[in-house]
């Protein structure tokens, strides 16, 4: 009965004009890029980048050609939206899109990541069936059905990332309001209300707020009765948090989403009023896409399903250690906050230490975190264990270059939410000499019974 219920085919409309918004917001976030120095600051002046561990073979294009890869991407996400050679155009896209995410993390966020998930569902979804050049070129694609499902995967993918950021704000900094104190201190600037950002009857009501908000959103759409209702708190969340957060498109992006928890009839009266009605045809059912169900769609939600529990199964606390906290929906959390770091380097030769100016055989070697790094990256460095391990492997690979093989020592406090400072790092641990733990605690990151005392 289920599997019938999943194969209906039903009114295509909300594939059809998500697809049109996803096109639009690829083209706004690929031009935006551009246009807000985010492609400059991130990907063109840095001397170095961290990427994520294992793609360090991805290298930005020399000189001003990461302009021109932005701007490309700018041009599939019009492809997209008008839905010319769709397939190919967000193929294309979406190689682009996830190799320059992964070729740095100093500017992480989780709506890109958000992306290449929804655009790899999308690549096996029939967004391009109406309202598309595909589909007038090619008669035989156009049509006005989808099997149910279509709608099904992709309210499945935007309720995974609301139930655990809903479970991810649990925890004693958000729960009491120490962490929404934070967020809002640095916007009391806001007009009108920003002066009341910092008062505790504003920030705590808000950290409630978002758990609720989080938690309830995709069941209150999910019922008719509570929809409307549902769709106020939608715009007013997300464009609150465009407004006073500034968080890119993640709020408009979170907002599509609508469309596929109202009735597809509904969705086609308001965006596609000459289309013709489909009854009496709509409620067949078709089988086709079966395969693509079973075998694709199945195992990606159990690996979507998993990953933001992994770190339950890594000692230490996430919030402190940060392993696993990547790709789990942990967004805007906490602040971690740290001195700057030093680095003792130690050639293993001489067992002497190596300055920032380094003499030998009239060879003068220079290292400085200042001269390599950007004020963002430096930033990244001095709270991050995995970009702390990334600088000691560069440092180390900088200086066997010059013939010198050398120890790296890390000196690194830390703070979680403006609780006192701690070490991160086990200051006697050669973080040159050991490799990264993908999937198991790193035993040098230090560990503590509890990070805020």
């Amino acid at each position: 009965m289920f599997t019938q219920k999943l194969f209906l085919q039903i009114d295509n409309s909300p594939l059809i004009i998500f697809r049109i918004l996803l096109g639009l917001l690829l083209f706004i976030e690929s031009f935006g890029s551009i246009l807000t120095g985010w492609v400059k600051n991130n990907l063109i002046t840095p001397r170095i980048l961290f990427p994520f561990i294992g793609f360090e073979w991805l290298h930005p294009l020399p000189g001003y050609g990461m302009y021109f890869y932005f701007a490309l991407m700018a041009i599939l996400g019009l492809f997209v939206m008008i839905g010319y050679r769709y397939k190919a155009s967000l193929f294309c896209f979406l190689l682009l899109w996830t190799a320059q995410y992964l070729m740095q993390k100093t500017s992480y966020n989780n709506h890109y990541y958000f992306l290449i998930l929804i655009c790899f569902i999308m690549l096996f979804l029939p967004a391009n069936a109406y309202c598309s050049f595909d589909s007038k070129r090619n008669k035989r694609l156009k049509s006005l059905f989808m099997p149910q499902w279509c709608s099904y995967v992709l309210m499945l993918q935007i309720a995974i990332l609301y139930f655990y950021a809903t479970i991810a704000k649990l925890y004693p900094d958000w729960l009491d309001g120490t962490f929404t104190r934070l967020l809002y201190s640095n916007k009391t600037n806001f007009p009108v209300i920003g002066k009341y950002f910092t008062e505790k009857w504003f920030y705590l009501p808000i950290a409630y707020l978002g758990i609720l908000f989080d938690g309830l959103v995709v069941p209150l759409l999910l019922w008719k009765k509570t929809r409307t209702i549902a769709l106020i708190a939608n715009i007013i969340f997300h464009l609150s948090n465009s407004l006073i957060l500034q968080v890119g498109i993640f709020p408009y992006f979170a907002l599509s989403f609508v469309v596929f928890f109202y009735p597809p009839e509904t969705i086609r009266r308001i965006f596609f009023r000459n289309r013709p009605t489909l009854q009496p045809y709509i409620d067949n059912v078709n089988f086709k896409g079966i395969n693509v169900l079973k075998y694709l769609f199945i195992p990606y939600f159990m690996i979507q399903i998993f990953l933001p529990l992994r770190h339950w199964l890594i000692e230490g606390d996430v919030f402190w250690t940060e392993e696993g906290h990547r790709l789990s929906w942990r967004m805007m959390l906490r602040k971690r906050s740290g001195y700057p770091i030093q680095f003792l380097i130690i050639d293993k030769k001489t067992g002497k230490e190596v300055k920032n100016t380094y003499s030998k055989n009239n060879l003068s070697i220079s290292f400085s975190l200042d001269h390599l790094l950007t004020e963002k990256q430096k930033n990244k460095i001095n709270t991050s264990p995995d970009v702390i391990w990334q600088m000691a492997q560069y440092i180390k690979k900088d200086f066997k270059q010059k013939g010198i093989d050398v120890a790296v020592y890390a000196d690194c406090w830390v703070s979680i939410n403006n609780h006192p400072y701690k070490r991160l790092i086990n200051e006697k641990t050669d973080l040159a000499n050991v490799k990264w733990n993908y999937f198991t605690h790193s035993p040098w990151i230090i560990l503590y019974e509890d990070y805020r005392k």
